[in-house]
């Protein structure tokens, strides 16, 4: 073992430890890495920095981008309707047709954006059907992880060791090459969570009240916000008249939370959502929510110049088009808790109202800016549905539980369905038959949903995770350094040398539990830019085909399924699930074997070894 691999190893190592411990985050890590890699010797900063360059990561770039694009069509949520109608009142129809749908539309967009829009439409049909939530929460995060396993595009890793394929000279994958196996494995995932499912309510669950309800007017009863609305005109006369809200303090010193505010303007009445930097004008009408009822008999109203206007309903079902709200839960990760809601400045960041705080089933009345947040606090929050719908973007620190019924109706390109769906046609018939690159065809469905008005240029730019695509860049070079430095080659030595007599089938079952037990530590795609190189090789020196052999490797990164923290989609469904560590482990290790036993036997079928 030489200097400069010690190095890389060491390098490598701190890597993988920052990971575990989860601090600083792994983008930044990756950065670090960029950094430090050079520092070495092995690589200079051309080869270093080559990721950003690299074609796949452009690619993983272009279908976060699809993906949005079917979410603000509407296309994702119709999905979620069609689910509720046909799924009836059987919980058994309702969990396949749940792991199907999934499934199917994470084989082209984000698994956990997938998981994220399900989650509140679980939690409703749950309701509806008198199912505890963790019946279905655990079968819709394997479906989420099961869906990696049937097309190229489906996640990031599939694509990592299709590059690696590609970058050893072989023709790599085809779109619908992994999909014979993540259809089986679709198959046995619905199957197992059809008996596992019994085994997911523990007996000592409490009930945590029951799930949210998916209409404004729920949402609204359950917060109490009913008694705390109210409409208020500004005088003319009045102080607040030409003043910004910042300025004014009036959820702090008056108990007066503006929301929206009513403006006529010429012909019609115009609906701001209001913001720190709202300038309230004579004879504007002032949608409030109020810490008290009692406020507007203490003389508050008229001290402030404000007249009461009627309110035959509530303003969230008068403005239902444009005015939202939604329930926002604190996910494990979230830096969140210790902080008032004041510190939150949601107004101020988000563009979002905090209108309710429930705390451990009830609503906190009162003043609640000042409250600080505990982890198990679910908060409400009003404004706009397209600021509401950009908060799902921000999953490390919030997740949105509840998206009423009517989110629906709002969906900011609802019209525009049918041209986000010939996009994603398009995008997939270049892909299958070849015509051009598969980055080339994600690029130009992105350029015909940005053309067909599907998804305009700043939400596009919103909708790429960085983190993930800073990650994928930063991991790229280790690749290259092993290989050029002989740790890839010393991996193969180990693995040929101790398993080589005992035929490909029991080396791929190897690598396929190694590379699943790395993915327990750090990301799937990490794990595959790692495990890649090292199958291709061993198959290279076994002088048997690399494609099953790095296909093991792309299966084994997607089979996430043993613990909450080894993938982002268990943790979205840990809290709303009410799951413990073990129950992952419990019900995960089995169907982890299930998975190996399936890959192994099918992978050298269909590409002979």
């Amino acid at each position: 073992m030489n200097l400069d691999l010690l190095w890389v190893l060491g390098l490598l190592a701190g890597a993988v430890t920052l990971f575990i411990i989860g601090k600083p985050r792994m983008d930044v890590v990756a950065l670090l890495v960029l950094v430090a890699l050079p520092l070495t010797g092995v690589l200079d900063l051309q080869q270093t920095l080559a990721g950003f360059s690299n074609a796949n990561v452009i690619l993983i770039a272009a279908l976060f981008v699809i993906g949005d694009g079917l979410v603000r069509t509407g296309i994702a949520y119709r999905l979620g309707d069609w689910l509720v109608a046909k799924a009836g009142s059987s919980e058994t129809r309702l969990l396949i047709l749940l792991m199907l749908a999934v499934a199917g539309l994470g084989s082209v967009m984000s698994s956990t954006g997938v998981v994220a829009i399900f989650i509140p439409v679980v939690l409703g049909v749950a309701a509806r059907l008198r199912i505890a939530p963790a019946r279905l929460m655990m079968p819709l995060a394997f479906a989420g992880l099961i869906s990696g396993m049937l097309t190229l595009v489906a996640t990031p890793p599939n694509l990592v060791v299709h590059a690696e394929l590609r970058r050893a000279g072989l023709d790599g994958f085809g779109f619908f090459d992994l999909t014979p196996i993540g259809l089986a494995v679709l198959l046995l995932g619905v199957g197992y969570m059809l008996i596992a499912r019994r085994w997911l309510v523990r007996k000592d669950a409490g009930e945590g009240g029951k799930p949210p309800r998916l209409t404004l007017a729920d949402l609204a009863e359950r917060y109490r916000l009913g008694e705390r609305e109210r409409r208020l005109q500004v005088r003319a006369d009045s102080p607040l008249a030409n003043q910004v809200l910042n300025e004014l303090q009036l959820r702090r010193d008056h108990g007066i939370n503006v929301i929206a505010v009513e403006r006529r303007q010429r012909l019609r009445t115009l609906l701001l959502m209001a913001s720190g930097n709202t300038l309230l004008e004579p004879g504007d009408v002032l949608l409030v929510d109020i810490a008290s009822p009692a406020i507007g008999l203490l003389g508050s109203y008229q001290a402030l110049g404000l007249e009461p206007m009627p309110l035959p309903h509530s303003y969230f079902s008068l403005h239902a088009h444009e005015l939202g709200l939604a329930e926002v839960a604190l996910p494990p990760e979230s830096q969140l808790p210790g902080k008032t809601i004041q510190e939150l400045g949601f107004r101020s960041r988000h563009k979002l109202n905090v209108v309710g705080l429930r705390r451990q089933g009830q609503a906190l009345e009162g003043v609640l800016v000042d409250e600080k947040l505990k982890a198990s606090d679910t908060l409400l929050v009003a404004g706009s549905w397209r600021d509401i719908h950009r908060l799902q973007g921000l999953s490390r620190d919030f997740l949105v539980l509840s998206l009423p019924a009517e989110v629906a109706e709002v969906a900011p390109a609802a019209r525009k369905a049918p041209y986000a769906l010939l996009s994603l046609a398009v995008m997939v018939l270049l892909m299958v038959s070849g015509l051009v690159p598969n980055v080339q065809a994600a690029l130009i469905a992105c350029l015909l949903m940005g053309g067909f008005r599907c998804i305009d240029l700043d939400s596009a730019y919103r909708a790429i995770h960085w983190p993930t695509l800073i990650l994928i860049v930063g991991m790229l070079p280790f690749a290259q350094a092993l290989q050029q430095t002989g740790g890839v080659e010393l991996a193969v030595q180990g693995l040929v040398g101790g398993l080589g007599d005992a035929g490909p089938r029991l080396i791929l079952a190897s690598l396929f539990v190694l590379t699943a037990v790395i993915g327990l530590f750090i990301s799937n795609t990490a794990t595959a830019v790692l495990m890649a190189p090292v199958a291709i090789a061993t198959a290279q020196a076994l002088g048997v085909s690399p494609l099953p052999f790095a296909m093991i490797v792309a299966l084994a990164a997607s089979a996430a399924f043993m613990t909450p923290i080894s993938s982002p989609v268990n943790t979205l469904v840990l809290g709303p699930g009410q799951y413990r560590f073990g129950d992952f482990v419990r019900i995960g290790v089995p169907f982890t074997l299930l998975v190996m036993i399936v890959s192994v036997a099918l992978v050298p079928l269909i590409f002979p070894l």
